[in-house]
């Protein structure tokens, strides 16, 4: 089963999150700085919730601002993991219908943290392809450079969390 490329293969990002449509933003905890050493990205209050794939601990956000954590791995997802993936893309729907700025994250903010945006871009009414394009150009190249994560969105991930759930 293909998963993705080794960590040590993956450049940092060269910021610590990216809007992808107006008030959803993808990030992750390490960036590039501008010397490009590495440095820790930190949420503090930037944002109204917080979806956090891969918790840190120092890397916030602040106390009284809303911060899911449903911890996944970069890899194959279960069914019970990929409907908290789909739970997570919903809660990040209905905060941007209440206008609220949402940052989805994970280590890099490109694999975990794509598959909860691109979802949740569907469920805005993009197709699976527009999500993916749109967050390669919008944060970067590597982002969901997991093939399984593409092939889960590319099924739709209902569908594939009942194939996962029947291979149990």
């Amino acid at each position: 089963m293909r998963t993705r490329r080794k960590q040590s293969d993956v450049p940092a990002p060269d910021s610590p999150w990216s809007e992808i449509v107006p008030g959803l933003w993808m990030g992750g905890h390490e960036f590039k700085g501008p010397p490009g050493q590495l440095e820790f990205a930190v949420v503090r209050d930037q944002f109204d919730l917080v979806l956090t794939l891969l918790r840190l601990p120092g890397h916030g956000p602040d106390p009284g601002v809303e911060h899911h954590v449903w911890p996944i791995p970069d890899g194959p997802l279960d069914g019970t993991q990929l409907a908290g993936v789909m739970r997570l893309a919903q809660a990040a729907c209905d905060a941007l219908d209440d206008g609220r700025k949402v940052l989805v994250r994970c280590y890099h903010g490109y694999n975990r943290s794509g598959l909860v945006v691109a979802h949740a871009l569907v469920r805005l009414g993009h197709s699976s392809d527009e999500a993916i394009r749109l967050i390669r150009t919008r944060r970067s190249p590597w982002a969901l450079h997991n093939e399984l994560f593409v092939e889960y969105l590319q099924t739709g991930l209902p569908t594939a969390r009942l194939l996962e759930e029947l291979t149990e």
